[in-house]
Order: structure tokens, then C-alpha cells, then sequence
């Protein structure tokens, strides 16, 4: 299996057209969009508008990005504007009930570091661990997981469990670590 490719050179491939860096960006960081998006409160077809709306937001600032090695923030908050755009659109039909309360900026910030730690440490998860909970945080279906993983249906939730048992003895060591 091929090593990773570093984000500056992955973008600078899908700025050339390298339809395998679009690949690999989307298998590194399209779970954690879907999971973004349905997170905001959409629909699975409002979070496909979202998520494809975030990819397109990329292709237009392709050439713009000055971070590369925050990509992942960077499309996770692109995805997380999409689908308040999207929701903002729902509610132009649907009055709101509940007052509306402005984002706390420090909340954002710490929100955003511990989503960064945290797929940081599933990505340094071996496989299948690796792709099985960037599947479930997608909210991808068991049958689908099973099928992604060549693995019997049965096998998922005791898989996602060990999966998460080995996550949580990460986490753990690197807050003992801090």
C-alpha cells in the first residue's frame, strides 16, 4: 500500500488534475465531512449538497490554500459553512421555534482542536480500524461497512468496538502525555 501523500503535494496533484490525489483526499477526509455535515442536523441529501458544495469551494480555492497541512480544518469548516447555508435556506420555509444563539468563537477554536486531535489519532490507527470508524463517523450503514471491508455484517460492531477500545487507549496516552 502506497504511503500518504503530504497535503501541500496532494493539493498541488489535484490542482494538476491527479484524479488519484482527488481519491485520496476524498478517502482522508470525506468521512469527517459527511460526519460535519449530518452533525449540523441534515438531511443525507442536504449533507451530500453540503459536502459536494465544500469540494467545490476547494476546487475554486484550489490555488489559494496557504495552509496545506490544515486542509482537513479547512474542509471541515468549508463543509460546516455549506450546511449552515443549506439549514439558513430550510428556514426561509420552516420558522424557527427556538431563539437562534451566536457561535462562541473559543468554543470553535477548542471544538476545532480536539476534532483535528482526534482524527489525527484515527488516522494513526491501523486498518481495518482506521477505515471502519471514518465509515461509521460518515454514518455509513453496517451493511455498507461490511461490504467496504469485505468483512460478514455480523463482524462490524464487534470490529467497531475493539476499534474504539483501541481509540480511547490512544486518547487516553496522550492526555497522560500533555
Amino acid at each position: 500500500m502506497r504511503e500518504p501523500r503530504d497535503p501541500k503535494e496532494l493539493l498541488e496533484a489535484a490542482a494538476d488534475d491527479d484524479q488519484t490525489a482527488w481519491d485520496e483526499l476524498e478517502s482522508r477526509f470525506g468521512p469527517r465531512m459527511w460526519a460535519v455535515a449530518r452533525a449540523c442536523g441534515l438531511t443525507e441529501t442536504d449533507a451530500a449538497d453540503a459536502v459536494q458544495g465544500a469540494w467545490l469551494r476547494l476546487l475554486e480555492h484550489l490555488h489559494t490554500i496557504r495552509d496545506p497541512a490544515g486542509i482537513g480544518a479547512w474542509l471541515a469548516t468549508t463543509t460546516r459553512r455549506e450546511a449552515m447555508l443549506i439549514s439558513r435556506k430550510d428556514l426561509t420555509f420552516a420558522p424557527r421555534l427556538d431563539p437562534v444563539r451566536e457561535p462562541d468563537p473559543a468554543a470553535a477554536v477548542l471544538e476545532a482542536d480536539s476534532s483535528r486531535l482526534l482524527w489525527k489519532t484515527v488516522s494513526s490507527l491501523e486498518e481495518p480500524c482506521r477505515t471502519l470508524l471514518q465509515l461509521v463517523a460518515a454514518d455509513v450503514g453496517y451493511q455498507q461497512v461490511a461490504l467496504r471491508l469485505g468483512v460478514p455484517i455480523g463482524s462490524v460492531g464487534p470490529t467497531r468496538t475493539r476499534c474504539l477500545e483501541k481509540l480511547r487507549t490512544l486518547i487516553s496516552l496522550q492526555e497522560t502525555v500533555q
